[in-house]
């Protein structure tokens, strides 16, 4: 806790000589503006003396970001130099690995903990013969079929044997 406020301070420290820094820097290279009492032909002069101080500052501006671009392109291009003559790395193939329930809770838990995993033993047991009886499958002659539930009157079987299981 001692270095972070010692740290703190300091950084508070040097956030306040920065600021002094750049006002102090500015005072240097700003000349205050008197306007007040200038002709016309003597304010057109001024704005054409600021107005090349500022074409002037834009080039070095320009010149100066060109310079960081080509050197960033140059870092670049030299870290991939730096990299070819290492060599190449090739990455081996990553496999798929099985492991059961009962490794993987071993390996979290560590082999102090004897838990086993049986997710089979909570199931249902289904019979299929059970499943078979249950649907009564009825053979007979299909054309009956279609003609007694032919009409209004068909429909009005269908609808109450509907209607009669969920009565009961």
């Amino acid at each position: 806790s001692l270095m972070l406020a010692k740290a703190k301070e300091e950084w508070e420290q040097e956030i306040v000589d920065r600021q002094s820094e750049k006002e102090r820097y500015l005072s240097e290279r700003i000349t205050p503006l008197h306007t007040s009492g200038l002709s016309l032909s003597q304010l057109q002069d001024l704005c054409r003396e600021l107005h090349e101080k500022v074409e002037i500052v834009d080039e070095e501006r320009y010149d100066i970001e060109a310079k960081c671009n080509h050197n960033t392109r140059e870092i670049k291009d030299l870290k991939i130099k730096v990299l070819d003559l290492r060599g190449k790395f090739k990455r081996p193939p990553l496999r798929r690995v099985r492991v059961s329930a009962d490794a993987m809770l071993r390996a979290l838990l560590g082999s102090k903990h004897k838990v086993s995993m049986d997710l089979r033993a909570n199931l249902k047991s289904v019979k299929k013969e059970d499943t078979e009886k249950e649907r009564p499958v009825e053979v007979g002659d299909w054309r009956k079929n279609v003609e007694a539930m032919s009409g209004m009157e068909g429909r009005k079987k269908m609808f109450d044997a509907a209607k009669s299981p969920t009565g009961q």
